[in-house]
């Protein structure tokens, strides 16, 4: 009899793993995944994408606002009796009761080199960072956060050019490659799971709309980051004349100005230590993403303007 196998997840990242798995023969009983939200603009009401490929795939699926306290599905898991949980970026905290509920435990895919970027945003906290390389790291869930056992670490190099949903669809190509031979070995008890170096631990919080706000003051280096870091959601910004400017695509420059100042016709920006960056794609509030030719043919910002981190 085939393994029976619970899938917990919610965003696009994760449907390339739940995708790889089903191809792939296992068997998938039941997915959960976060209940479709309203849109923030009129009613329409947006399944999560696991729920997408669930439906499409015609797995089960189940959408419990919360786990926490939730009998009805405690006694559907109980009664179900799988082998193997596995998890990716569900979106809920999964109560220690629930983690008894299968055979062989549950298991997280969690974007980061593990102990480093525990947490809801670690791929945007990464690139922001300027870390060299990030990863997928295969672990046991345990009660406190991200701190479970970890089996396999699998790692990529972060280029320099390369935003969060570029390095996310990397990252999540990777997992839905590696997580069969860790489930084989998981099932077969072959996997090894490796105690964290707790005293290393670095913490990836939800990302706050606040730090969009770039600081021209910072390097060039850092502010190429926030860029990378946080596109597409919710996006690097700056203020000009009270509009907002959502910087998409940019790269280092050699100019050199007054720190905010406009250095060149092509939207050249300078910033802290005689540093500068080229704006190559930006998008103005409340119209449609320009390249920067584009963009300055009708823009009030021009060369001599001077951009403040208000």
């Amino acid at each position: 009899m085939a393994n029976k196998i619970i899938f917990m997840g919610t965003p696009i990242f994760c449907v390339p793993i739940l995708k790889s798995l089903y191809q792939n023969g296992y068997n998938i009983s039941v997915v959960f995944t976060q209940p479709p939200q309203k849109s923030h603009r009129g009613q329409k009401i947006n399944k999560s994408p696991i729920q997408g490929i669930s439906e499409t795939l015609n797995i089960n699926y189940r959408t419990p606002k919360t786990l926490k306290d939730n009998r009805e599905e405690y006694e559907f898991l109980k009664e179900l009796n799988a082998d193997l949980a596995i998890v990716c970026a569900y979106g809920q905290i999964i109560p220690e009761n629930f983690l008894n509920l299968t055979k062989k435990g549950f298991v997280n895919i969690h974007a980061s080199i593990l102990p480093s970027w525990r947490g809801a945003a670690p791929i945007q906290r990464s690139i922001m960072n300027l870390d060299p390389e990030t990863g997928i790291s295969i672990m046991k869930i345990k009660k406190e956060l991200d701190s479970g056992p970890v089996s396999n670490i699998y790692k990529i190099k972060i280029d320099q050019n390369q935003n969060a949903k570029e390095i996310s669809e990397k990252l999540s190509a990777l997992a839905a490659d590696k997580i069969l031979d860790n489930v084989d070995d998981i099932l077969e008890d072959k996997a090894k799971f490796i105690d964290q170096d707790h005293s290393k631990a670095t913490y990836a919080k939800k990302i706050d709309k606040e730090e969009s706000r770039i600081d021209w003051d910072e390097d060039a280096s850092k502010i190429i980051g926030k860029i990378n870091g946080l596109f597409p959601s919710p996006g690097a910004s700056f203020s000009f004349n009270g509009e907002r400017y959502k910087i998409l695509k940019a790269e280092i420059g050699n100019g050199i100005g007054q720190v905010g100042e406009i250095i060149s016709n092509q939207l050249e920006v300078a910033c802290n230590k005689n540093q500068s960056i080229k704006i190559l794609e930006i998008q103005r509030q409340g119209k449609r993403p320009q390249k920067i030719s584009e963009f300055m043919l009708g823009s009030q910002i021009k060369k001599g303007s001077k951009l403040s981190n208000v």
